[in-house]
């Protein structure tokens, strides 16, 4: 019987202790599913600034009087190699968009350019690029949203601020961008 005594309670220490690590390894696990899913992003990201400077170069020859967006390009892939947190990385990687959107709808002036075999594969690959980084980014926001769940949930919440994990930014664009485009044709007004 005093055995019993004994053993209850180391029992309901070493149930508690395996509860906790529990609780703890899982915690782990949707953290570092945040970080995998933001350096998916960034691989992609990365190849994708890997590939502005030949599609620049291509463009240049075919449109010389296009300086604006060349620039534009050139100083968005600068701010994204300097960029050290997701959301300067995000700031950087819409500006690039922009640029690229402003670059490929230029191309329509340029028939030759259209037609030129490099310039044809190179907008493909980062127009595929652009969509596999659109999927990336929703997968970091549902892992994200999993993680932020998470630690704000009993009993998570508790070793949530033991281990010092906070919650996450999700990947967001910001309002400007939501706005309604304005779309004229043909120059009349």
């Amino acid at each position: 019987m005093e055995m019993l005594w004994i053993a209850l309670p180391v029992l309901a220490a070493a149930t508690g202790l395996a509860y906790i690590v529990k609780l703890y390894n899982e915690l782990v696990r949707v953290a570092v599913n945040v970080e995998k899913s933001w350096a998916n992003i960034t691989v992609l990201e990365k190849q994708r600034y890997e590939e502005v400077p030949r599609l620049v170069e291509i463009c240049n020859a075919y449109m010389k009087y296009e300086r604006g967006t060349f620039l534009k390009i050139t100083q968005a892939r600068a701010q994204f190699l300097e960029a050290t947190t997701p959301s300067a990385t995000a700031r950087a990687d819409r500006q690039l968009e922009s640029g690229l959107k402003t670059l490929f709808a230029t191309v329509e002036n340029y028939p030759d350019l259209k037609a030129e075999e490099n310039f044809r594969r190179l907008q493909g690959r980062i127009t595929a690029l652009e969509n596999a980084i659109a999927d990336r980014r929703e997968f970091y926001n549902d892992s994200v949203a999993v993680f932020n769940t998470r630690i704000g949930q009993v009993p998570y919440t508790f070793i949530a601020g033991l281990f010092g994990y906070s919650e996450q930014d999700m990947y967001q664009v910001p309002p400007e961008e939501t706005e309604p485009v304005a779309v004229t044709f043909g120059g009349g007004r």
